[in-house]
Formats: structure tokens, sequence, C-alpha cells
């Protein structure tokens, strides 16, 4: 009997794990698995999500014209130049099918986002992974690594789940060094909590080789409409656009991610509450004899002993309703990856590792 058989690649996806939200026995359940903002989204985004339901008969419009115009006016970037998704993760998507094909290489880092490889894999390309350097992008293995084959290079950068961030002169350094051939692809989700980094748009204004991608479901709270962009050349913009879905993004999507990216007061404020929990939570780890990189995300990759004391420090912070990641699967079975909360969910979190850690000095 003929069968139908899927195209190459296709079987070798492993599928992706969300982060938990759920604890049983656990009312009062702190999530800090999915590095979500713990204000939730702007009021001015929930009110212009509220006020489009007015009109759900209606379809959307095809061109995000609106919302490109607000990402643009905002970022100081050219709204043509721009292009919207289900999140940033369908832009992504977007370019590994319009660049990269059956038996294309496309590289990605060690600790580097799981969705990489999947979307390499979706097209039948080949994901090439190069080592990391204590939890840092490796600019030298990247361009070590590049042949006549690579088409696409994926970096976080601040990378995710590690926190660490590459330098100006290190991107540059970067893209100098791929050929004119390759495609650098910047994510750049967690950029609003490096403090004044403009997330990869000066490198793409110098160089026609890069796109850079930004989501609103960090900052700004929007995880769960799922809004993402990109910007590059219009060259490639143009190409992203023809096989893009004409109505990708709902019309409640867009009026609340427009309101959300307009309202800088609520971002700014956001940002700062992140950056002192952060230190905070950062501090109190190292103080515990925990190992943690500076981070400049919405998080914190707490590094422990070995995998045992990661399990069991889990098991201590689900104990007290706290819900974590654990990151095995990105080749860090000894760390947890930890949200920064508010004030009252770090000072949770640092209380309940306080015990745990001092618990494991008295065995």
């Amino acid at each position: 009997m003929t069968q139908i058989i899927p195209q190459p690649g296709i079987i070798e996806i492993a599928l992706y794990v969300s982060g938990e939200s759920k604890l049983a026995g656990h009312d009062d359940v702190l999530k800090l698995s999915s590095n979500e903002n713990p204000l939730g989204c702007s009021p001015a985004a929930q009110a212009a999500f509220s006020a489009a339901a007015g009109d759900l008969n209606r379809y959307p419009n095809t061109d995000h014209a609106p919302l490109r115009r607000a990402i643009g006016e905002v970022h100081g970037l050219d709204p043509d130049r721009i292009i919207c998704g289900v999140g940033s993760d369908e832009v992504l998507q977007f370019v590994v099918h319009a660049f990269a094909g059956a038996g294309d290489e496309v590289i990605t880092t060690e600790h580097g986002f799981s969705m990489y490889p999947i979307l390499a894999r979706m097209v039948g390309a080949v994901p090439v992974t190069v080592p990391e350097t204590e939890r840092r992008i490796d600019v030298d293995a990247i361009l070590a690594a590049v042949t006549g084959r690579t088409r696409v290079v994926f970096i976080a950068n601040p990378a995710n789940p590690t926190g660490t961030m590459l330098t100006a002169a290190e991107l540059q350094r970067l893209i100098d060094g791929l050929p004119a051939h390759v495609l650098l692809v910047h994510d750049g989700a967690y950029t609003e909590f490096a403090g004044g980094f403009d997330g990869g748009a000066g490198l793409v204004d110098r160089h026609p080789n890069v796109v850079m991608t930004r989501t609103f479901s960090k900052i700004h709270g929007l995880g769960g409409l799922r809004i993402g962009w990109g910007y590059a050349s219009r060259r490639i913009i143009d190409v992203l656009n023809r096989i893009r879905q004409p109505f990708n993004l709902s019309s409640a999507q867009m009026a609340a991610a427009e309101a959300a990216i307009r309202d800088t007061g609520f971002t700014t404020h956001c940002a700062e509450l992140n950056a002192q929990m952060r230190e905070r939570l950062r501090n109190s780890l190292i103080q515990m004899g925990i190992g943690c990189d500076e981070s400049f995300a919405n998080f914190v990759l707490a590094r422990f002993t070995d995998p045992a004391e990661a399990e069991a420090a889990d098991a201590a912070l689900r104990e007290d309703g706290i819900l974590v990641r654990r990151v095995g699967g990105y080749g860090l079975p000894a760390a947890l990856r930890i949200t920064v909360g508010d004030e009252k969910g770090t000072a949770r979190v640092i209380d309940c590792l306080g015990r745990f850690m001092a618990a494991r000095r008295g065995a």
C-alpha cells in the first residue's frame, strides 16, 4: 500500500514545548517559565482590543499600514521596510521559506532558541549548530561553520535562554565576515530590556543581508495575541510579503499592538522595573552560591552544581507554587531559566531558593 510521505526534515522536528502555567495543588501559582511581562499589557492596548470587538465581522486590512506606521514613528524606521507577523516566529518562518530550501544549511548556536532548527527542518534545510563560549555566541565559531551551502544564520541577541549579549563590535565583525549570499537574522525579542540597544536596526541599515525581528510578546505584554515584526531592506521585505498570508493579523491584534507601541511611558516603566528586579535577583543568586551571568533580558539563568541540584531546586520552587523553566533541551541541564517578576514575585523566588541553598549547605 502506497504511503503518504511528508517532506524531508519534517519527521526530524522535535515538538516545541512551552512553559507550564498550572501546578496541581496550588491556587496562587507564580508563573516565571515563559518570560512574560509581570505587569501585563498597557491599559491603552486593553482598551483598543476591547474597542475592536465591535467590528469583528469586518476583514482586517492586509497591509498593516497603521501598525507599521506606528512602529516606524516610535523606532525611527521606514514603515515600508517593516513586515508584521503572527509573533516574530512567523517572520522567522517567512525568512526560511523564502531564502532556504532542501540541502541548504542554516546556522544556529549551541544554546540558541529551539525554534531555529525547527524552522530549518521545516523547509528541508540542514540545521548546523555551532558551539558557544561560556554561554555567549561565538562569532568565530559561526564564521568557521559557513560553507557554500549556508543560507541563513540565526542569532538571538540578547540570547534566550542565557540572557547574554554580543557587543556592537562583535556584531559588526560577524556581519563583516559573512559572505553576501548569507542572510543574518538578528532576533531582537528582548531588545527593550537591554537598555539603549537598537535591536540590530543600525546593522540592517548598513548591510543588505541582515533581517531584524522584534515581538510584542515580551515588554509589551501581548504574548496571548501573537504579534511580531521584522525590519530589512526593501528588496527582502518585498520577497517576504509575497509569501505572507494577506489576512495574517486580525484587526483586534493590530489595534492592540498599535496602542501598545505608542504607550512609551508604560514600556519605559516595565523596562525600569525589570532592570531593578533583575539586578536584585542576580545578586541574590550569586550570594547564595548559584552561578548567574549578567543578563540583558527579562530573565536570568541560574546555574547549579549539577543537573541533580537543578532538579532539586526546581522541585523546591514547585513546592512553593513557583514555575520556572528547565533548560536541559537547550544543552543546559544544570540550569533553570527564571523570568524576572515584579517586586513581590522576585522576593518569593529569592526566599525559596535561599531556604533551598541553606538546607543544601547544612546537609
